[in-house]
């Protein structure tokens, strides 16, 4: 692989290593020493922190922001416009050993749009993280998290729902923000209101 130096409409700060064939969208920023792996795919206007390595063939959405220090692995794809707390933590195999090769298991990840994953979580593979779901920092999601849950906890159980502008969800599920409704919908997440 060959070090890729500069990309029009993309700020890639010195120390950043981006390996050929990345694709990264206009307006994105990579900070100190992040690593972009080959065939990895960053969308528009995104914010990659100090010292952050996007794995080969992963996705991330547009406006996304990955905070420092955060790892993520070949089979996560982040949705459009996902938030990744400095340290959070992606894995990619159930059971890894140093001395196991297991390429062959690596179990995907989905991560939906809007989504926030709070410093220090960690985030086992094969799940999916609903649209505009909360990780709170520290948690261990061990299993699919429904759209605009809360999940705390080690293991992470649902606490609360969040409105999609990120305030929490009182009885009604009225957003005091912005005033949005939603309800419970058939997949145990919740969804709005038309």
């Amino acid at each position: 692989m060959s070090r890729v130096t500069s990309i029009d409409g993309v700020k890639l700060h010195e120390t950043a290593w981006v390996d050929a064939p990345a694709s990264i969208g206009n307006g994105t920023a990579i900070w100190h020493y992040s690593h972009i792996l080959g065939d990895a795919v960053i969308g528009e206007g995104c914010i990659i922190g100090q010292n952050v390595m996007i794995g080969r063939g992963v996705s991330v959405g547009n406006r996304c922001k990955i905070q420092n220090n955060v790892s993520v692995y070949e089979g996560v794809t982040l949705e459009d416009g996902v938030f990744c707390g400095p340290s959070c933590v992606f894995t990619n195999v159930m059971n890894p050993r140093a001395e196991v090769e297991r390429k062959n298991e690596f179990r995907p990840t989905l991560v939906k749009r809007g989504a926030s994953i709070g410093a220090n979580a960690t985030i086992v593979p094969g799940v999916t993280i609903g649209a505009y779901a909360f990780i709170g920092a520290g948690a261990v999601v061990t299993r699919d998290v429904p759209a605009h849950a809360v999940m705390t906890g080690v293991p992470a159980r649902r606490t609360a729902w969040m409105s999609r502008y990120g305030e929490l969800l009182g009885e009604d599920l009225t957003c005091p923000a912005t005033g949005e409704k939603y309800r419970l919908g058939e997949t145990g997440g919740l969804e709005t209101v038309a």
